[in-house]
């Protein structure tokens, strides 16, 4: 949703060279506003990074800037950014992963900015800066589709798309809308059937400013503050659909998203993996046939042509959907039969019998917008068609091989493994991300507790292709010598194939035997969802047993859920895999030990780690040492920083995997620990170590 917080007239004369800098400083100082107007705490690595943010905004240059939990860098790169907007009326784009940092923006950081800027004589006019929470088109109700929709049902027009079932959800949501705050998919309980609001989201050219009034309209409105505000909050992944989508400021306008913007990219530690998944290619088969079957539906009869097309448009259809369903399964069968992932080496590995028929559509769909003369059905008709372009433009791009640079493998998913999907992704993401993020003559800051190996930025900075970005690192405040203990197993199987069992044995009864010695929360981290199921199943009598809950993510619930009840119960146990290894904040004794029960790795086996491993071979470089294991080590490092989140939270990590003592690169981890002493153990010896 994008929702607009306050109004604001504010702008003045553009300011001289250093303004920015001076001001932020006056305000980060010790003594200064944030201390003595709200009492906040003088933190000097927060005052570091605010002066270094303030002057890669006044230059425009990108800064790469790692601090340590607990510097506040919200606040850091916040204050500086709306003071930076409101006084050169450019808009200020903050992007996030996770929505816990986006709602901790909203809800707690922007409020306090804003507080600042109205107990501050001298900052009393950046007070009224005006904020918006940018979402994909698709989640809001279009009024105009809505109305349409529901003039047809009325009139018994709309038979020919909708069965009763679905009229009645319809109607439903035409009563939510009446007194909706911001008609977004997420503010509707229960959720809409997917092709009701298919019919009436704003995604569609039927959604536009000539047909629908922002006064009337949630999406028009939504836009309308987004381009009048100062702060636009987004997430990673919308922001780089939008980008790949063609979205950035045209010709030689600067900006990364909107004509003049800067940026800053929190948590971006997972810029490198969520621009490689966007800059890629995704068709799956569900996205066909269930685009197809938008426009005619052969089962049920239904869809735009039962009304506006003749039987031979429908023919067109009906053969397409055919023909995918014959595609596809023709992948699933030949490539897939045998793992759910299968990486492509050689083009033309198919005969492509779905480029025919997707045409046939496209052309049928052209004929019968140049025969219409009701502009809304030609909207409607034009939407499909681009769609339609837009996949056989893809698959035909991806038996091809199209894009030289890319790696490319099928794979199979769904809950019963129907789902066959067409994915590629670029060998390399930096190219992509230098000429989208730093080329755009504006300043883009990457900040995240975790963009180093602990020494420096190096390895991300190549990932990046931010080789010419300013780089520094403060460290966390955080009592790290006191607050907490490292205990490392020297005795833990290493995991070596035909090992499996005696591995999972071990991690059982050294989970069990940890999390019963500490009062608090356990979360322990796996690399494997099969090492979790494992575990649980050897662990979960024992748990019960000792009346600790037992979570598991995959089981059940879902990852917010989980870990609002783990942190609810104060002495439970969490089984998580790789999101949980990162974005988890939970302050306390709910979280009074982390276990890495295997150094996190990625798998050496899954095509694009497999393509970029050849590349960096085809180079002359060595793979595990220049991307393995930096790769490694910023997940690593994320995971065990779960435990300290407050300056008063302590607590044990325990790492299980004695690779870490045994390996050369386990020198690496062991310089990323947050202190240097740590503690060995084993089964013989834990209960005296631990003591």
């Amino acid at each position: 949703m994008i929702s607009l917080i306050e109004n604001s007239d504010s702008g003045g004369a553009p300011k001289a060279k250093g303004y920015l800098i001076a001001l932020v400083e006056s305000i980060f100082k010790e003594g200064g506003y944030l201390q003595n107007e709200l009492q906040l705490d003088h933190r000097a690595e927060q005052a570091a990074m605010a002066a270094s943010v303030a002057a890669s905004l006044e230059s425009d240059q990108p800064l790469l800037f790692e601090a340590g939990t607990g510097v506040g860098k919200s606040l850091a790169y916040l204050i500086p950014g709306i003071i930076h907007s409101v006084n050169s009326e450019r808009p200020f784009i903050i992007s996030s992963h996770t929505i816990s940092l986006q709602e901790q923006i909203r809800e707690k950081d922007l409020k306090i900015c804003r507080q600042l800027f109205n107990k501050v004589p001298e900052l009393r006019r950046f007070g009224t800066f005006k904020t918006a929470l940018m979402v994909g088109k698709s989640n809001y109700c279009c009024s105009t589709r809505l109305k349409n929709a529901l003039k047809d049902v009325e009139s018994g027009k709309q038979g020919e798309l909708f069965q009763n079932n679905e009229k009645e959800d319809l109607r439903r949501i035409a009563q939510w809308s009446a007194t909706a705050k911001n008609g977004v998919l997420q503010e509707l309980s229960p959720a809409p059937l997917p092709d009701v609001w298919d019919a009436i989201n704003a995604d569609s050219s039927t959604c536009s400013r000539k047909n629908c009034d922002p006064a009337d309209c949630f999406y028009q409105r939504a836009r309308k503050q987004l381009l009048s505000a100062n702060c636009v909050i987004v997430n990673h992944s919308l922001l780089f659909s939008l980008i790949n989508a063609g979205m950035q400021p045209e010709a030689d306008v600067p900006g990364i998203l909107l004509a003049s913007d800067f940026v800053v990219l929190d948590e971006a530690h997972r810029i490198p993996a969520i621009a490689t998944d966007h800059f890629g290619t995704h068709v799956s088969s569900f996205a066909v046939d269930r685009a197809l079957k938008r426009i005619y539906n052969p089962r049920t009869n239904r869809g735009i042509l039962k009304r506006h097309g003749q039987p031979w448009d429908q023919d067109a259809v009906d053969n397409a959907v055919a023909a995918a369903t014959e595609f596809f399964g023709y992948l699933g069968d030949t490539f897939l039969a045998k793992k759910p992932i299968q990486r492509l080496h050689e083009p033309d590995f198919c005969d492509n019998i779905i480029n025919g028929p997707l045409k046939e559509v496209v052309e049928r769909l052209g004929a019968l917008i140049q025969k219409s003369d009701d502009e809304r059905v030609q909207d409607e008709l034009r939407d499909h068609r681009r769609r339609i372009m837009g996949y056989r433009d893809a698959i035909n791009g991806f038996i091809t091989f199209a894009d030289e640079d890319h790696v490319q493998w099928l794979e199979r998913g769904g809950k019963k493994g129907q789902i066959v999907t067409l994915r590629s992704a670029p060998l390399d993401v930096a190219p992509y991300l230098r000429k989208h993020i730093f080329q755009r003559d504006t300043a883009a800051v990457l900040t995240s507790a975790t963009l180093s190996d602990g020494q420096d930025m190096k390895a991300f900075q190549e990932k990046v292709g931010a080789q010419a970005a300013e780089t520094e690192m403060v460290y966390s405040p955080f009592n790290y010598e006191k607050n907490c203990r490292i205990y490392i197993a020297s005795d833990a199987p290493q995991p070596e194939p035909g090992q499996g069992r005696l591995d999972l044995d071990y991690l059982a009864n050294m989970i069990c035997w940890c999390a019963r010695h500490v009062d608090g929360g356990t979360l322990v981290l796996f690399t494997s969802h099969f090492d979790l199921r494992q575990v649980r199943e050897r662990t979960q009598a024992f748990f019960d047993k000792i009346k600790r809950p037992l979570f598991t993510q995959g089981h059940q619930m879902a990852r917010s859920e989980i870990t609002r009840q783990f942190a609810e119960a104060g002495n439970g146990v969490l089984f998580g895999t790789d999101s949980f290894w990162t974005g988890v904040d939970i302050p306390g004794p709910a979280l009074s030990q982390v276990i890495v029960a295997r150094l996190p790795f990625e798998n050496p086996s899954h095509p694009v780690s497999e393509a970029r491993s050849e590349y960096i071979r085809a180079q002359g470089g060595n793979p595990f040492t220049e991307m393995t294991v930096p790769d490694a080590l910023v997940k690593f490092r994320q995971g065990i920083g779960r435990l300290i989140r407050r300056h008063e939270d302590q607590g044990n990590i325990v790492i299980l995997d004695s690779r870490i003592l045994r390996k050369p690169y386990g020198a690496h981890f062991i310089q990323a620990l947050p202190i240097k002493d740590y503690a060995r153990f084993n089964r013989e010896n834990r209960a005296s170590v631990f003591a």
